[in-house]
């Protein structure tokens, strides 16, 4: 399942990392209009969800989760048409947007409730924070590749075959259409594995199969909703801040970062430097980790290779590369992915000693790093031009740069307030829901990320004449606020977990 979700995520994430610039480059949109539109896609993208979570609960997981790629497949391909900058060519990519976000309410908290119910079995039941945590880590490789895919499929379009630059956007979108394609393959190749998860509770009584079901009372039923409810209410203030990647933090690399690198900083931008560093964390892990004499000496070796690929990378970089804005969100996925074995690490250790946070309260941790991402951005923005009045400078030929690294830095700390947050999050609502409304509750956790993703257009519409350290300012604020109010609700949190 979660090499399905791998297939799908590259997809979604290749036309993601572009969609932002698209809006403005192919239809002449401002950054308010663009961040309207944008946002609007993300909050129905994570919106539907709970109508696929209602829909599963009467008619099954799996059966959602396969019409759901159709669908999307459909829309990726209306997207991927070159139709221009009409009204005709709007209105179909809107249709696009709208099949999208709906195949993805059917695919994607559906294959989560799925996963989660392979842990409810009380033997596996301790691994499920885990769990999470690794098929976060594979949803994330895709999206580590997808903007290295975007930005080179864009350039091919563009320098192979002539297309202009508005055109080669379309390309990007043909890429997600084979993701697809992968992805629906990758799971009815291994659905043997997991069929017996694919029926929802509902379902499963009505064909008169038995299936170990919690019993909880009205009480317990209702107490557990609440609990799940004002998680979700905290979360949605993390998605606002955190999906400015897509947005905000974009134009930010677009405008004000420098678009040239030189030196060994280009190393961070050649994909397969990131992916050897990730395999070299993993090699570090194995060999002093607990695993047999030949398993540590496999990984050394694995770990000698990798050093080795990045010494030659390191003699051979070029003097200076060129950069262009989406491949900047490759390294919040390329942080995931290296990060994830890092903090099981840490809350491994912390569980044998019994001092592992619970979900609720690494939640509330989340949202305190996420502030403190912003606080690096404020502090890096401050003495810098508006928008509007780089965009002068940009005219004159004396804009105002910043190093590549304040957004590298600033991605890496918004990753560990991810990993903090998201697949505890998920985690916590597939353990916490009431098994009769599981489909229902994990469409629940998406509307909140959908409110979230709406809220994203405040960034854009603060793009402008604001000065960006007020622009910061702003997410700094409701990550604080967020983290506190979990924090006063912490005891009522805990108590629905017992």
């Amino acid at each position: 399942m979660a090499l399905a979700n791998t297939g799908e995520r590259f997809g979604y994430y290749t036309m993601l990392a572009v969609f932002a610039l698209f809006l403005r480059a192919n239809f002449g949109l401002s950054a308010d209009a663009a961040s309207r539109i944008y946002a609007g896609f993300l909050a129905c993208v994570y919106f539907l969800p709970l109508v696929g979570g209602m829909i599963a609960d009467k008619i099954g997981y799996g059966k959602c989760v396969t019409y759901g790629i159709f669908i999307m497949f459909l829309g990726y391909i209306c997207l991927a048409l070159p139709l221009g900058g009409t009204g005709f060519a709007m209105g179909i990519m809107l249709l696009a947007l709208l099949l999208i976000s709906f195949g993805t309410g059917l695919f994607k908290g559906n294959l989560q409730v799925m996963v989660g119910n392979l842990y409810d079995d009380p033997k596996y039941a301790d691994r499920r924070d885990a769990a999470f945590s690794l098929f976060y880590m594979a949803i994330n490789i895709g999206a580590m590749f997808a903007p290295t895919a975007a930005v080179k499929i864009m350039a091919w379009a563009q320098e192979s075959l002539g297309y202009s630059v508005n055109d080669s956007y379309h390309f990007a979108f043909m890429v997600a259409c084979a993701s697809l394609v992968f992805s629906i393959a990758i799971y009815y190749a291994c659905r043997p594995w997991f069929k017996h998860v694919e029926n929802s509770v509902k379902q499963a009584v009505k064909g008169g199969q038995e299936q170990a079901v919690e019993e909880l009372t009205p009480e317990q039923t209702k107490k557990r909703i609440v609990a799940l409810c004002l998680v979700f209410t905290v979360v949605l203030f993390f998605w606002m801040a955190f999906h400015q990647n897509g947005l905000t933090l974009t134009f930010f690399a677009d405008e004000f970062v420098n678009p040239v690198v030189a030196g060994t900083q280009t190393m961070a931008f050649d994909i397969i430097n990131l992916v050897v560093v990730a395999i070299l964390v993993y090699a570090l892990f194995g060999i002093f980790g607990d695993g047999t004499r030949k398993s540590k000496g496999i990984w050394g070796g694995i770990g000698a290779a990798c050093i080795a690929v990045l010494a030659y990378k390191y003699f051979s970089h070029p003097a200076e590369m060129h950069i262009a804005a989406p491949i900047f969100q490759q390294f919040n996925p390329f942080y995931v992915v290296a990060l994830t074995p890092v903090s099981m690490a840490i809350f491994g250790a912390l569980a044998k000693r019994g001092k592992e946070p619970s979900a609720p309260r690494k939640i509330a941790y989340g949202m305190v790093v996420a502030a403190a991402a912003y606080v690096l951005m404020a502090v890096c923005s401050i003495g810098l031009l508006t928008p509007a009045q780089q965009e002068l400078a940009r005219v004159s030929g004396d804009p105002t740069f910043v190093n590549a690294n304040v957004l590298i830095y600033t991605y890496l700390i918004l990753t560990f307030g991810e990993l903090l947050l998201s697949p505890m999050g998920i985690s916590f609502v597939s353990k916490v829901a009431p098994p009769k409304y599981k489909g229902m509750m994990m469409g629940g956790w998406f509307v909140a990320t959908a409110i979230g993703n709406y809220l994203v257009r405040i960034g854009g519409k603060l793009w402008g004449d604001i000065p960006l350290w007020i622009v910061w300012s702003v997410f700094i604020g409701v990550c604080l606020i967020a983290a506190i109010f979990m924090f006063s609700i912490m005891k009522k949190l805990e108590e629905a977990t017992k």
